[in-house]
């Protein structure tokens, strides 16, 4: 790429957006121009707008430290400063399906972490990986908001990261049932152990809308593209429950699975380590060389040891086993901020970028 396309964080100063800010910090594609916030932080260059609530292990980066913040409902300022947007704001759903349109409808696409428009009929939901196919609703969502090149992509929730994946590498052997219980990272709510003291040797067996997100959205990613809407898979039948463990990143599953047609262990390792698709094709930047791997240890995958695989990028699955009661059953890990939130939505942009969607203004 010539010349580095222009980007705008949209809700800058909370622990997604200041994900995003540290994984474009040296991005071949990408140039952080424009950070935008709360009218609160608007006016404040964005190392005071952040102060000491920078939760990230690596140091602010030098280039956006003077940024002036913008207030992120200032929509048409904003976006006459970008190419196109993240979007990671701290709203109510329907202030951020509302905000987003007003985004798009300026001729700036919108690539969102949040939830809002997960379930928009031609908004794609994508794991880049898994289907990219689901990026041509677009065509129909810019025929609805009546633009040229604005529109809005998310990804997915999370936590379906840590086993989503690996029901689309199995999908030849039908899976139909699906037990999972997640095990979910506190900067998954936004938190340090510093903001959230009483996570420290704890277990909350309650995330509010997390389970319901983690029933429903793999059957989405799973679903196909008709008539210009998203129409979601039937199967597998997902049932789910999600806990918060005091870990500070990376979320684990454990998951029950049954298969419609029999298959080995070696058959079911081999899909996982072999699944790959555009984003590998393509040599996307921020695409992990391996999207899946399997770890034979008994005691692997651990957050400790496995959680930044391809540099966060990358999903561990291991204790694969037949069951009882279940055909098999596995445990799997993933990146909550970085696969599971901004890494993946930067994942998205690439593709959409080498697909032709995202373009200089």
């Amino acid at each position: 790429m010539e010349k580095k396309l222009r980007v705008g964080v949209l809700g800058a100063t909370g622990m997604v957006g200041q994900r995003f800010i540290s994984l474009l910090a040296d991005h071949p594609w990408y140039e952080v121009v424009t950070v935008a916030a709360s009218p609160r932080s608007a006016g404040k260059t964005y190392e005071e707008a952040v102060g000491g609530r920078w939760k990230m292990a690596v140091p602010m980066p030098e280039a956006v430290k003077k940024l002036v913040v913008m207030d992120v409902n200032q929509v048409e300022a904003v976006a006459a400063t970008v190419d196109f947007v993240f979007s990671a704001v701290d709203m109510t759903k329907e202030e951020i399906k509302a905000i987003e349109e007003a985004y798009a409808k300026t001729e700036t696409p919108v690539v969102s972490n949040n939830s809002a428009h997960r379930w928009t009929p031609d908004v794609p939901m994508v794991i880049p990986e898994v289907n990219p196919e689901h990026f041509e609703v677009i065509a129909a969502q810019k025929k609805r908001l009546g633009t040229e090149r604005g529109f809005i992509a998310v990804k997915p929730n999370c936590s379906i990261q840590s086993y989503a994946p690996a029901l689309a590498a199995w999908k030849e052997f039908e899976p139909y049932e699906v037990v999972a219980t997640t095990y979910q990272a506190i900067s998954g709510a936004g938190k340090t152990f510093k903001d959230w003291p009483e996570m420290v040797e704890n277990i909350i067996p309650y995330i509010g809308g997390e389970e319901e997100k983690s029933e429903q959205e793999p059957l989405r990613i799973l679903g196909t593209v008709e008539n210009g809407e998203i129409v979601k898979a039937k199967e597998p039948v997902i049932t789910c429950q999600c806990i918060r463990v005091p870990v500070l990143d990376g979320h684990t599953a454990a998951a029950f699975v049954k298969f419609r047609k029999k298959t080995t262990k070696e058959e079911l390792v081999e899909k996982l380590v072999s699944f790959k698709g555009l984003p590998q094709e393509l040599d996307l930047p921020s695409a992990p060389k391996q999207f899946i791997q399997y770890m034979e240890e008994d005691n692997r995958p651990q957050v400790t040891l496995d959680v930044d695989f391809e540099k966060g990028m990358g999903i561990s699955i291991g204790r694969l086993r037949e069951d009882t009661v279940y055909d098999w059953k596995f445990v799997g890990l993933s990146h909550n901020t970085v696969r599971g939130a901004a890494g993946g939505a930067i994942l998205c942009a690439e593709l959409l970028t080498a697909k032709g969607y995202i373009s200089a203004k």
